[in-house]
């Protein structure tokens, strides 16, 4: 920082970003370049005094993703430069790959000058902050690893049962053929142990369509919360006039000023949205519902305990549009411990006469992790592994 002044580099060759963000209130040293190497370049020399990076997506000979890898490795290994990737849509692929590269944000079209300089400002205050409070090991370390016995009980007990479910198997595949058109079997993207995402098999309870009819049925979600009507939700979607407490911070949206409180609140009831279940859904077959009912589905994921994407006993892989909110300290607290067929929640839930809700889960979630990194996590694995065979014949379906 220079007299003050944020120095700011961009790569990119969008005049109308230039301008904005050379008249934000004369507080940026605004540096623009068309290309990775000439950005380079300068940043070798300048180094010292880059407070931040903007990158559009789509640059010369890469995209901003690829650069920021560069970026890290030769200027910032510490990663404390604030780094922004700018593009038209944002893509799952693309916010797969941000997400693990620690990309810092991603804005689309149309861009508030205002609100980037802000979000840049602030990181160069906090990232190093938090470097500070992490413990200098590798990242590779801070990912569970499946205990030795613990794996070999894994690989032993699914190959066992899917020798001896065969039959039962191949009956219901048939079935599934027999009423409806399409694949037996689902893959769905799921995220597991430390956020890694690999691909979750499920014999097929619903119409091949599901998928796109989510939305359509999105009020029968039992997690998701009622609408609220006071003035400041509203103000989510229509330019509507609200009186902000003064003595919080305004956040400066593209449209709207927030308060900062009201803000985190309302971020706080998306992620008590994330997860989804439908009372009777109407997009489950009439043979999906009896395998949902005896946790047949479940089956053909013990050829992931196989491969190793997951173990018999831990938390429930989410999709990416569950995971994706769940992205508070308390929530990734989930992800640090193995990603399970059956867990914690699953037995708890079974045969409750109320919904559990997302707090509930959370914590139970949370307290499995805890579990999993004690001395005695084998015995309290099998005591669940118990318990779900008896869950199994509960009405209640998680």
């Amino acid at each position: 920082m220079k007299d003050g002044k944020l120095n700011l580099v961009y790569i990119g060759e969008d005049k109308n970003i230039i301008e904005k963000f050379t008249s934000v209130n004369g507080a940026v040293n605004f540096k623009s370049f068309p290309n990775p190497l000439q950005a380079s370049a300068w940043v070798d020399r300048n180094n010292a005094s880059t407070d931040g990076v903007i990158s559009e997506y789509e640059i010369p000979g890469r995209n901003g993703l690829d650069f920021h890898q560069s970026f890290v490795e030769n200027f910032d290994k510490k990663n404390e430069i604030p780094y922004i990737v700018l593009c038209d849509t944002k893509t799952p692929e693309i916010l797969n790959r941000a997400f693990k590269q620690k990309i810092d944000d991603i804005y689309t079209r149309p861009v508030n000058a205002e609100v980037i300089f802000n979000r840049i400002k602030f990181l160069k205050v906090l990232k190093p902050q938090m470097a500070l409070l992490k413990k200098e090991i590798h990242p590779e370390e801070n990912i569970y690893k499946t205990p030795f016995f613990k794996r070999s009980f894994d690989i032993f007990f699914a190959g066992l049962a899917l020798l001896l479910i065969s039959p039962i198997l191949v009956l219901f595949i048939i079935a599934i053929r027999l009423e409806s058109k399409g694949k037996v079997y689902y893959i769905s993207k799921r995220v597991g142990t430390g956020y890694r995402i690999f691909n979750f098999l499920k014999l097929r309870s619903m119409y091949p369509d599901a998928d796109k009819r989510l939305k359509e049925f999105q009020h029968l979600n039992q997690y998701k919360k009622e609408e609220q009507t006071s003035i400041v939700e509203n103000s989510l979607g229509e330019k509507k006039e609200e009186k902000v407490d003064e003595s919080g911070t305004i956040l400066f949206g593209d449209d709207i000023e927030v308060d900062e409180k009201q803000h985190i609140q309302r971020q706080k009831e998306k992620q008590e949205s994330a997860f989804v279940k439908f009372e009777n859904d109407p997009r489950i077959t009439k043979v999906g519902h009896i395998i949902r009912k005896l946790s047949i589905d479940e089956l053909p994921q013990l050829i992931n305990v196989i491969k190793g994407d997951m173990s018999i006993v831990g938390n429930r892989p989410l999709p990416l549009y569950e995971a994706e909110l769940l992205t508070t300290d308390e929530w990734t607290d989930r992800f640090n411990g193995p990603a399970g067929i059956t867990g914690l929640w699953q037995v708890e839930a079974r045969g409750k006469t109320s919904k559990m809700s997302p707090e509930e889960r959370k914590q139970l979630d949370n307290k499995y992790v805890e579990i999993a990194n004690s001395k005695f996590s084998f015995w309290k694995d099998i005591w669940i592994i118990i318990r779900t065979f008896r869950a199994v014949f509960q009405k209640e379906n998680v």
